[in-house]
């Protein structure tokens, strides 16, 4: 990939996530808060924010649930494509470098998918269910941070052969 291309994915994602953040931010402002509301959950997102108005919010909840679902599935099938990419670029010009690639790419989807899910799940969900929805806060705010680094870890060939020996 040459600079010029990097640069432009990069400026571009800035761009629409900046764009993305304002609109709903937005919308927020305006919004009439009223008295000591308080959040069931540790996880101060925007859907959970926006109950707290003292006005109906249905409207905007569903325009932000749909808004940020649109991304957070969008964002999940451009990463899957380009790992299919990137496979089937790998298993054309190289069968001893395609069982590294695969390893490296199945901890990349590993994380993407751990990341992902809970947020296409809170944010394509249409029903709020506040027990499901404490749990998928704490999956991507406490469990995803925890696992990311153990899952990389675990590739690594001498942490394998330490956790081989530990298991004897």
């Amino acid at each position: 990939m040459s600079p010029r291309m990097c640069i432009f994915f990069l400026v571009t994602a800035w761009v629409v996530d900046l764009m993305h953040s304002v609109v709903q931010l937005a919308f927020v402002v305006k919004l009439p808060f009223c008295g000591p509301n308080v959040l069931d959950s540790f996880y101060c997102d925007l859907p959970w924010f926006i109950k707290l108005a003292c006005t109906d919010t249905y409207q905007l909840e569903f325009m932000v649930r749909a808004n940020s679902g649109f991304f957070s599935v969008g964002s999940f099938f451009i990463l899957i494509i380009s790992y299919i990419v990137i496979i089937l670029i790998v298993q054309k010009h190289s069968s001893a470098g395609s069982s590294k690639a695969l390893s490296t790419l199945s901890a990349h989807i590993t994380v993407v998918v751990l990341f992902f899910g809970p947020l296409i799940f809170i944010y394509t969900w249409p029903y709020s269910s506040t027990h499901l929805d404490k749990f998928l806060a704490f999956f991507d705010a406490v469990l995803t941070p925890f696992l990311n680094p153990v899952i990389y870890t675990l590739r690594n060939q001498e942490m394998k052969v330490a956790m081989r020996k530990v298991c004897r």
